[in-house]
């Protein structure tokens, strides 16, 4: 009986060891597969629903465009939210948030909501290795769910931006993202870009950051990731002037791992075939020289999510 038990727990074990997690991809890149790679996840939403995107900094960027993610806020009756920033630009304050949110089209599709116009709270972090809790906006507790729908392209600071920026990062309030870039230093913002050269201690505090939001929402049990990979310039929607991207337009990924889906993500662009339509280069270049890959690594060391994925093609 004894060894009967021990057999049983070892291949308990061998099957969590080899647990895969599943990321759906599809290579159409339209309003109608946005909402069809969604419900390929089998998640239904109640309540208030959070869609976190970036609103784009310029109309230069890539940010995903009012036109293309209205169907999908609407299937979900979802608000559209964001935080100001925490550099000069189009969208550092409340006010001048709202003038560009407006200008870019989005109070036309659905409801906005800047999450740290009236200040921000805090949450737990599960990883305290640099930060003691994660800065988001205030608004952020008004919401039972969230779709965390990003698009992946480069960063300048952290080498790629997809779902775990967007989770951390993005939801943080404009103190919290100095927190996060300065890994747990200081969170003033006009103290921010003096203390920014702990490059994988800013990686690791973004990860932490993703994992306090994704246990925000029932440990993952309330939350989804969507990444569209179109317009991948090596600079992110927070530039104003990005890079022409020069790699040609992918497709959509989504899941409920954010860590799978980024490294699903990063991989596709590591496979790409350069020819006349495609150079990864400089995007990878990018990646590595920012250390970007690790906040795979130490999102699943912290047990945010799997860096072992499963491909499914809804397009099949």
């Amino acid at each position: 009986m004894k060894k009967l038990i021990i057999a049983i727990m070892l291949m308990a074990t061998s099957t969590l060891a080899f647990a895969q997690s599943k990321v759906y991809v599809t290579r159409e890149i339209t309003p109608e597969s946005l909402v069809r790679i969604f419900e390929a996840l089998g998640c239904k939403p109640e309540g208030r629903v959070a869609v976190k995107i970036s609103t784009g900094e310029s109309e230069k960027t890539g940010y995903l465009r009012p036109d293309f993610i209205k169907p999908l806020v609407d299937k979900v009756h979802g608000t559209i939210v964001e935080c100001n920033t925490a550099y000069a630009g189009t969208r550092n304050t409340s006010e001048a948030h709202w003038k560009t949110i407006r200008q870019h089209g989005f109070t036309q599709i659905a409801p906005v909501d800047i999450m740290d116009e009236e200040g921000d709270m805090t949450i737990p972090v599960a990883d305290s290795t640099h930060l003691r809790y994660n800065i988001v906006g205030k608004h952020l507790g008004y919401y039972d769910w969230m779709i965390n729908l990003a698009h992946f392209k480069g960063h300048q600071m952290g080498g790629f931006g997809g779902v775990l920026k967007n989770a951390s990062i993005g939801v943080a309030s404009a103190s919290g993202k100095a927190y996060i870039h300065t890994a747990g230093y200081t969170e003033k913002v006009d103290e921010l870009w003096g203390h920014v050269d702990d490059q994988d201690g800013f990686v690791e505090s973004m990860a932490a950051a993703a994992q306090a939001v994704h246990n925000f929402f029932g440990k993952g049990e309330r939350i989804v990731y969507i990444a569209v990979m179109n317009n991948m310039s090596i600079d992110c929607d927070c530039n104003a002037n990005p890079q022409k991207p020069l790699i040609e337009d992918y497709g959509i990924v989504a899941s409920t791992d954010p860590v799978a889906l980024d490294q699903a993500c990063y991989d596709i662009i590591s496979k790409i075939h350069n020819d006349k339509h495609n150079n990864n280069k400089p995007l990878l270049e990018r990646i590595a020289k920012q250390h970007g890959t690790h906040i795979l690594e130490w999102g699943e060391k912290i047990g945010l999510g799997s860096r072992r994925y499963t491909i499914i093609n809804i397009d099949k």
